[in-house]
């Protein structure tokens, strides 16, 4: 790989592209190692842009050139200059016929992105800049043209040919050992949206009647032989499709929907035009192969993948620093049809826990960015949380400030003023301010600040007036190259909750209005005041995370158990929980540390457990109830001089104590929500087995031989692989012959199904025993894991170093040492994989002094190592700033 001058792209040098693409038509003939690709484009100078003429500049990696003819006349060599990364036509007409013909070699593009051959299928991924490793074109998103596509390919080595659009005609030729499918579509759209499959794949089929009455075929592509376990991921389809129809009034476009599955792909799917390319873990499904977790995940990104058809691709993004435009406002499209699928609440619990474990950690750190970055060396390296899930948030705060009804009417407004183009940010929260008569303008502070605000709030209330004060201060934390901000608006909902445990109904006196419960916050201290309130009541604040910030706020413990057990918005109740929860652990980590036993924490044990064994409360809700904070979470909440190994102390401390002192109720739960009849994904079923399990979960905490021989026989009686990977999980806990004939029966059961055996490799990976670095290296050798493979590097290196806190800290820095070696070796394999493996080492300079010196050493020299692809220099260069 050839070393780069790294190369910032800014966000203030965009200017329109110097020509447009009307149409394309490509000619593909498919070969394992020289694929031919003729494209002929009918172009023409922009009249937007501002520039001199230019010549023509074309992007091309990895590719042949064999030649160039405009308008039919072939060009000289002395009339074009090739480079490794682009085409230059010198002199060009205002208007012309382009056409290119290169080729390329699928078998050997092990990065997986552009044109790719694995396991005998062809397959593309061109989002970001992966369609410049096909042919020479104007890779960027503000060039929108209408393609028209010709595959040709073996018949017995790709008997299924796709592309985007319709399909048009389909023929065979050489005596039926070679055919041809040619398909179109008819909406323009950017190159990082085409997409070809080329393979032998097997078909499960349907039909969607939309709103208007047109027939849509619905096919989903896999292996031969898994087309059974296609039935999930096809009802999430029309489910998806359906509730597009009645919540946004968006309808599908197209005759045909396709939907491919491989194994072999760098992200989890992706939203080409007509036919989505999906990792086969986010298809297939069955209840032996396949976790609630996994269904619920098959279907959301179902739904979100389909939602880009109007969010992404009708409405593309005007460069790569517009990506949250498309990625935000679909992750928040999925967030709430999952929500109506399933518990909202538990839906929203669940997105805030990801949020605190990923974004907050990234906006902690060197790697923090806005919402819309202004700067990059490489796109693949924002494809992050803050891009999709804060990104997501504030979309939400859009829809919280302005009411439901506005941003329908906004939502509307944005498609029917930018179908058919390439958007940006300020032009999507125009309309909202278009249909509300409401300045917006300061609202774009979240996309261009980074870092995590916080809200340091005070509470008092006087007896003798009958009147309270909320207090809040806007901290703005210091990121890189933003050292002074300015306060943003927060969207803060909150209530008061009364001795009786209800909400108290207020006269307001001062402050920023409240509608709804909830208080739009704009400078940086307010006050708000209330009459009327003769008792001290309890304050919930930022119900429902109302929005992406921390919040600080004096309550006694006995606040957070009331709050535990009254608050009417659950979701603060659970907050509630993981509050009390995690002010134990910081307190037992610092015992801990110094030689001392953390202190009983009876009084949250029994909040809890009068929670846990409520029948009102979902089981679902009870199970997120009873799982507490992370050891991230606690790192995070810590937040300087971080040990590891203290926090998984104080964490099994915790763990160990809620089992033996709430074992009868435990078991009681455990007993009571044994599955019956056959196995259901519904989001009811699920709730009673997460309930079920978590239950088991904390007996086995204490320690009790019985207690692991209970998880033996769960793992042993599973009828589904929810039961049988939690159980086995809990297994990897432990040591001794029982985890080792389980793991080993696992194995021989699964290790035929490379999505299953990914959990074999994962929970190794991540278990904290001393061995399992050496357990981890071991693994790599297995002939089942492939380096090659990001599914299996994300099961075995991303879980060793993301979810075994202890080992990959280990105060030797053998575990930094280990993945730092891995990055280097990926990053000559597949860069994108390795820039995000590096990603493990964000939060290092948060560590005690030990683990940080181990810990730079590792990044330093890796950072130093040549040759390094962009993708990697831009992490660790950040890393070690």
């Amino acid at each position: 790989m050839k070393t780069e001058t790294p190369k910032q792209i800014l966000l203030k040098n965009y200017s329109p592209p110097a020509f447009l693409i009307e149409t394309v038509h490509l000619d593909i003939v498919l070969h394992p190692t020289e694929t031919r690709v003729r494209s002929r484009m009918k172009m023409r100078r922009n009249p937007a842009f501002s520039g001199k003429a230019a010549p023509l500049v074309l992007d091309g990696e990895d590719i042949v050139l064999d030649s160039v003819a405009i308008d039919r006349r072939q060009l000289d060599r002395k009339e074009f200059a090739v480079t490794g990364s682009s085409l230059t036509i010198h002199k060009v007409p205002a208007e012309f016929t382009l056409e290119i013909a290169t080729t390329c070699n699928p078998t050997a593009n092990t990065q997986l992105s552009g044109l790719y051959r694995s396991k005998g299928i062809y397959c593309t991924q061109c989002e970001a800049e992966g369609f410049r490793r096909i042919t020479y074109f104007l890779d960027r998103p503000d060039v929108l043209a209408r393609y028209t596509v010709r595959l040709e390919a073996d018949m017995q080595e790709a008997g299924v040919l796709l592309s985007n659009g319709n399909p048009v005609e389909r023929g065979t030729l050489a005596n039926g050992k070679r055919h041809y499918a040619i398909w179109k579509d008819p909406h323009p759209k950017p190159a990082y949206l085409f997409a070809l499959v080329g393979g032998n794949l097997a078909s499960f089929g349907s039909t969607f009647t939309t709103k208007s009455g047109r027939n849509v075929d619905l096919t989903i592509y896999v292996e031969p032989g898994k087309e059974k376990r296609c039935a999930w991921a096809m009802d999430s389809l029309k489910r998806s499709m359906k509730w597009d129809e009645e919540r946004f009034g968006l309808e599908y476009d197209l005759d045909v929907f396709n939907i491919v599955a491989v194994s072999d792909f760098n992200m989890g799917a992706m939203e080409n035009k007509g036919l989505n390319i999906f990792n086969d873990r986010l298809v297939l499904a069955s209840p032996e192969t396949a976790t609630d977790q996994n269904y619920a995940d098959i279907e959301r990104v179902i739904a979100h993948e389909y939602f880009h058809n109007w969010t992404g691709n009708r409405i593309t993004c005007r460069d790569w620093f517009q990506l949250c435009l498309k990625e935000g406002l679909t992750v928040y499209r999925d967030q709430e049809f999952s929500a109506d699928m399933r518990s909202s609440t538990v839906q929203r619990i669940a997105e805030v826990r990801n949020l605190k474990a990923r974004q907050f950690p990234e906006d902690a750190g060197p790697l923090a960015h806005p919402v819309r970055p202004d700067r990059y060396i490489e796109i693949n390296n924002f494809y992050t949380a803050t891009v999709y899930d804060k990104g997501a948030e504030l979309v939400r705060m859009i829809a919280t400030m302005i009411g439901e009804d506005a941003f329908r009417r906004g939502m509307d407004l944005y498609f029917e003023r930018h179908d058919g183009e390439a958007a940006t940010v300020e032009q999507f929260v125009q309309c909202f301010t278009d249909v509300t008569n409401r300045d917006l303008g300061d609202f774009m502070l979240w996309y261009g600040q980074a870092g995590t605000p916080e809200l340091v709030c005070s509470f008092k209330h006087d007896p003798r007036t009958k009147t309270a004060e909320l207090s809040i201060e806007q901290i703005l934390p210091v990121t890189p190259g933003q050292p002074k901000k300015k306060p943003i608006p927060v969207p803060l909902r909150f209530g008061l909750i009364g001795a009786d445990g209800q909400d108290l109904k207020f006269e307001q006196t001062a402050g920023p209005e409240i509608r709804d419960g909830v208080a739009i916050l704009t400078k940086r201290s307010e006050k708000i005041r209330f009459a009327g309130i003769a008792a001290r009541p309890v304050p919930s604040l930022l119900r429902n995370f109302s929005a992406p910030v921390n919040i600080t706020l004096a309550r006694t413990d006995a606040d957070l158990a009331f709050q535990m057990g009254h608050d009417s918005d659950l979701f603060n109740r659970w907050q509630a929980t993981q509050d009390y929860a995690g002010r134990l652990l910081v307190a037992a980590v610092e015992s801990l540390r110094k030689g001392k036993r953390p202190d009983k924490p009876n009084a949250f044990v029994a909040a809890l457990m009068r929670s846990i064994t409520d029948t009102k409360l979902e089981p679902a809700y009870r199970a997120q109830l009873l799982s507490m904070p992370s050891e991230g979470d606690i790192a995070r909440i810590i937040g300087h001089d971080v040990d590891p190994a203290a926090i998984h102390k104080a964490s099994r401390w915790l763990l160990k104590t809620i089992g033996t002192a709430a074992a009868d109720d435990l078991l009681d739960i455990y007993e009571r929500h044994q599955s019956k009849g056959r196995y259901s994904p519904s989001a009811d079923e699920a709730g009673r087995r997460a309930l079920r399990n978590r239950a088991m979960a904390m007996l086995l905490y204490r320690g009790k031989t019985e207690d692991t021989l209970r998880v033996r026989a769960h793992f042993d009686s599973a009828r589904n692989l929810t039961d049988e990977s939690f159980a086995l999980a809990l297994l990897s806990l432990t040591s001794g012959p029982v985890a080792k004939e389980a793991f080993d029966r696992f194995q021989n059961r699964w290790k035929d199904d490379h999505i299953v055996i990914d959990q074999w490799f994962a929970l190794q990976a991540s278990a904290p025993h001393a061995s399992s670095l050496a357990t981890t290296k071991r693994l790599m050798k297995h002939p089942l894991f492939a380096l090659t493979n990001p599914n299996k590097v994300r099961a075995l290196l991303f879980a060793f170093a993301g979810a075994n806190q202890v080992n990959f800290n280990r105060p030797d820095g053998a575990g930094y040492e280990f993945i730092a070696a891995q990055v280097k070796a990926l990053d000559r394999i597949n860069p994108q994989v390795a820039a995000r493996l590096m990603g493990a080492f964000r939060s290092w300079r948060a560590l005690e002094p030990v683990r940080r010196k181990a810990a730079r050493k590792a990044i330093a020299a890796l950072a130093k190592s040549k040759p390094l692809s962009r993708d990697v220099y831009e992490i660790a260069s950040k890393i070690i700033e």
